[in-house]
């Protein structure tokens, strides 16, 4: 599949960026201003008649159309494929590594206009032993609008700044500590949720299960949680294309088999997302009550950016995180691999460039970090050190 893409790469000329791919309706993400203007194309009514290379190559998703049919309206192909090399160089080791980091795929089917029925599945190709890993979603959706959005099944848990960011459409490379620590990283969750965007305000509210976690749909013999979202986009009034301040809380009902999510009882997150045309910043800060041994925890991060062409953008992150006991934060997923304990206090700065061939369709992504923790406990869980992850990230 590297192949294949890189083929297309060589042989294919620059095109402009083009708008994110279909995704079910999220009213609490999508606005007008979704992506960053690097990623976004202003076309005129002349070149949206002339299809890109890029634009024809993805039709291999458009399986089926017929509107005139009263079942089944449209089904599509979606999915997802990213690669990546990442490598570290810390005082507890050094590592490196080529990594399938997801690949998922699955149908998006439309059924009697106001019905998406979504399902995928996330694949193992580098282990291929099993291939099949888990369900990521498989729900129904309905909608007859924006304002009003009926989600039932697994389906994505959206909190956080990063948390409620598809990985199709990460800035970075890949989310912060502070979402590993605070977010359900797992995402997909058994439950029903409703959503709603009517301007300037967005809203979410769902109940899930927290049970033990299988590859389907858990075993639903734990605790539940339920999720509250409230958002107010003030592009309006500050000249922006986007400016959403959102309000995010989580309820979490403690119960040991509980292995869907963290050990966090009660979560808060305050998130803002800012963007012009040349730039713009995300922000979240975080608190977290804990359970069952797990400290309560409290975080920020602050991630600006600036599209210097349509394509090119570069950015920032600053990521902090602290919690009040010993051993309570975590660390990401390469840090995890060389240090397997934990700390209290993490820092971490990641300066990143981001080049987008096709949108976050077709996009490459690199970004180097530097991380250190703090163990006051002494046992295993200090850190300190630098690395650089580069990837293709490929979405339908």
């Amino acid at each position: 599949m590297i192949a294949a893409f890189g083929f297309i790469l060589a042989c294919t000329p620059v095109i402009q960026a083009q708008t994110v791919d279909r995704e079910p309706i999220d009213a609490t993400t999508a606005t007008a201003s979704r992506q960053p203007a690097a990623a976004q194309t202003a076309q005129s009514p002349e070149r949206e008649k002339q299809p890109s290379t890029y634009d024809k190559i993805w039709t291999f998703t458009e399986w089926y159309e017929d509107q005139s049919n009263p079942v089944v309206q449209k089904v599509l192909f979606s999915g997802r494929y990213q690669h990546e090399y990442a490598v570290l160089d810390t005082d507890q080791g050094d590592l490196d590594e080529w990594n399938v980091r997801r690949m998922r795929v699955g149908p998006r089917v439309t059924l009697f206009r106001t019905f998406t029925l979504h399902a995928e599945v996330e694949l193992n190709p580098q282990e291929r032993d099993p291939l099949y890993q888990r369900f990521t979603d498989f729900y129904l959706q309905w909608s007859r609008s924006g304002r009003f959005v009926v989600t039932l099944g697994k389906h994505g848990v959206l909190f956080t700044m990063d948390g409620s960011t598809s990985s199709k459409e990460l800035l970075a490379i890949d989310r912060s500590n502070l979402t590993n620590n605070i977010w359900f990283p797992q995402e997909y969750m058994p439950g029903v949720s409703v959503s709603g965007k009517s301007a300037p305000w967005v809203y979410r509210a769902g109940v899930y299960s927290a049970g033990g976690m299988n590859r389907e749909f858990g075993e639903f013999n734990g605790g539940f949680f339920t999720l509250g979202v409230i958002g107010y986009d003030f592009a309006d009034s500050l000249s922006a294309k986007e400016a959403l301040l959102a309000g995010n809380y989580v309820y979490q009902r403690p119960d040991r088999n509980n292995t869907f999510t963290r050990s966090l009882e009660h979560i808060v997150s305050v998130n803002f997302k800012f963007e012009r045309d040349a730039w713009g910043v995300r922000t979240d800060i975080s608190t977290a009550t804990g359970y069952l041994g797990q400290s309560d925890l409290w975080g920020l991060m602050a991630m600006p950016f600036v599209n210097i062409t349509d394509k090119l953008q570069f950015l920032g992150r600053y990521t902090f995180l602290d919690s009040a006991d010993r051993n309570g934060v975590r660390f990401g997923t390469y840090e995890s691999r060389l240090v397997p304990g934990r700390g209290n206090r993490y820092n971490e700065l990641y300066l990143g460039a981001n080049y987008f061939f096709y949108g976050h369709k077709l996009k490459l992504q690199s970004g180097v970090q530097f991380a250190d923790m703090n163990d006051r406990a002494g046992d295993g869980g200090a850190y300190s050190g630098v690395s650089w992850t580069t990837g293709l990230r490929v979405g339908w």
